[in-house]
């Protein structure tokens, strides 16, 4: 019931279209607790003789059956759309919600979760609303008030046949309830294992490359098989479940109808029942045991819908570890002066990263971090961007500690060039603009000049506007690099953060990629993660991280004249 109510408080948006979806089902209900009525009617004057009279009232109730008809198709056209409106209408807001909730959370949350898990939950678990607000709801409303019309309709021709036909319902219930309790964590399961094997199709389409390089279509054929089934299996266990349930239902209720008919029979034998009692009767049980029966599908479906509101709910009320403080000023003018006071940071799981690392970088330095793979040269740039917050010690820009700094004018400020470079299955010119949505196509070939990219980009086949497909698949390692470079400069950030920008890159191109970054030293303050150290040689501070702490600090020759770990990393790669 909270988790109702929850969705209920998610669903008053759109309130408006529910009550007319609510008041059409009203009266596609009246229409058709009225038909049979009439119908009845018609058959009493024809059981008590035609004559002229007769006839002209069989007409004007045939008159009335077939206005009622058509009634019946509006108010059903009328209940099912505007229910179905205002149902895509929720999905496609918890959709947004729920993707716009993914988007803020801090980058721990995504450590133990599969992208295909987190795409399922946005995408299939929010559709099972469309069927709790579009189906289930109306339906259960429309059998409520058939189940209660009916009753006192029945109660009214014959109160003792009609006590004899609710003999069947408690059972009902009974079994409903127990039906409920049992499926519920069946499609809990099924759904979790849905989001199990879409996070497998996802990895795999993302390394077909290595699939196929090396040969192991078969096995990851057998993993993909193996998630299929294990959601097969999941759903059956519920499906099974359901097909014991659902002719249970049909069978208790046909008891009913097998006892109306026997008891009714001598009722009417004694002649307390007339022939037009008997015909509405028998129409009017059809429509009393219809919302029983379709108990069973209701029940199905509700606990199918629970549990995709659980999945999807487990996001919305999951709090991000990093948000902004109470009080929190929006920085502006940033200088790009960045100072470490003390930090030490450990991941949920595993020993401590950095312990505490102290360093000052004044505004238009260039701060290299060197040092063996996994020694937390990435971790330290990310805190001063806020991915993860440190367990002791601060982290200053411009005097300011960046806890007392909105996310979103700290990120501002600080523009990253990713050793593994994502882009956008889309042009270049929207993959460089990304940074900044209003600049001109003229800034765009500006911030390209300046990353050394503009002279390739313009021999593509459509210039600016080349498609470079799924992860700039068209695109070599370098270029992708200095398009991540020119999407940084574009930004105009006073800090730039390069982790590992020339790691996998020829000669040729480190030097143009080299070319570009000096292209902007000395105007911004400039993090950069290099293992190889000629691209760094020029640093103005050159911190060597060894077992999470500063081992080294200086300038190259300075580092080199003191002949400890960096002069023997420079001798190695020299």
């Amino acid at each position: 019931m909270k988790l109702l109510l929850r969705l209920s408080k998610e669903a008053s948006k759109y309130k408006g279209y529910y009550a007319i979806a609510i008041i059409s089902t009203f009266c596609l209900t009246a229409v058709n607790l009225i038909a049979p009525r009439v119908l009845s009617a018609m058959t009493g004057i024809v059981e008590r003789g035609m004559d002229e009279n007769s006839m002209s009232k069989i007409l004007m109730l045939t008159g009335i059956l077939a206005g009622l008809y058509l009634l019946r198709v509006l108010f059903r056209f009328l209940s099912n759309y505007i229910a179905h409106k205002a149902a895509w209408y929720l999905v496609g807001d918890l959709r947004r919600k729920t993707y716009d909730k993914l988007e803020r959370m801090d980058l721990s949350f995504f450590h133990d979760k599969q992208t295909g898990d987190l795409m399922s939950r946005v995408v299939n678990d929010t559709r099972d609303f469309e069927l709790l607000y579009a189906h289930i709801i109306p339906d259960m409303i429309t059998n409520i008030v058939t189940f209660v019309g009916v009753l006192v309709i029945l109660l009214c021709i014959n109160w003792k046949l009609a006590c004899i036909t609710c003999f069947p319902i408690p059972l009902i219930l009974i079994s409903g309830i127990i039906f409920a309790k049992k499926v519920r964590p069946f499609f809990k399961i099924s759904q979790s294992k849905m989001g199990e094997l879409n996070g497998k199709l996802q990895d795999n389409l993302s390394g077909i490359h290595e699939i196929q390089s090396f040969g192991q279509e078969n096995y990851e054929t057998k993993m993909v098989d193996e998630k299929n089934f294990d959601h097969i299996t999941a759903m059956l266990r519920a499906l099974r479940t359901s097909a014991i349930f659902h002719p249970s239902v049909e069978f208790v209720s046909s008891l009913g109808t097998v006892l109306v008919v026997c008891f009714g029979g001598l009722i009417a034998y004694h002649g307390n029942l007339s022939v037009e009692d008997i015909v509405a009767f028998l129409l009017y049980l059809s429509l009393f045991y219809a919302p029983i029966s379709g108990l069973a599908t209701l029940l199905e479906n509700t606990q199918q819908s629970l549990a995709g509101a659980e999945r999807v709910m487990m996001i919305l009320d999951t709090p991000s570890k990093i948000t902004n403080k109470e009080g929190a000023i929006d920085i502006q003018d940033v200088k790009g002066e960045v100072s470490f006071e003390n930090v030490c940071f450990k991941y949920e799981t595993g020993d401590e990263i950095l312990k505490d690392i102290s360093f000052k970088c004044e505004p238009g330095m260039m701060v290299a971090l060197v040092g063996p793979t996994g020694i937390g040269k990435t971790t330290l740039t990310q805190l001063i961007s806020r991915f993860y917050e440190p367990q002791s010690g601060r982290i200053m820009l411009d005097g300011h500690d960046i806890q007392d700094i909105t996310l979103e004018s700290l990120r501002k400020n600080i523009s990253p060039v990713l050793q593994d470079t994502f882009l956008f299955n889309g042009t270049v010119k929207e993959n460089i603009g990304y940074a900044c949505p209003e600049a001109t196509d003229e800034e765009i070939m500006e911030a390209a000049k300046a990353a050394n990219i503009h002279n390739e980009i313009m021999a593509l086949p459509d210039g600016y506007d080349t498609k470079i497909g799924e992860r700039g698949l068209r695109l070599s390692g370098g270029q992708k690099q200095r398009v991540s470079i020119a999407r940084a400069i574009l930004r105009k950030s006073p800090i730039i953060i390069l982790d590992e920008a020339t790691a996998s890159v020829d000669v040729e191109t480190e030097r143009q990629i080299q070319q570009a970054i000096n292209g902007i030293a000395g105007k911004k303050t400039i993090f950069a993660i290099a293992h190889r150290l000629s691209t760094i040689r020029n640093a103005d501070l050159i911190l060597v991280i060894d077992d999470g702490k500063i081992a080294e600090s200086g300038t190259h020759d300075e580092l080199v004249s003191k002949g400890g770990i960096y002069a023997r990393m420079n001798e190695v790669q020299s």
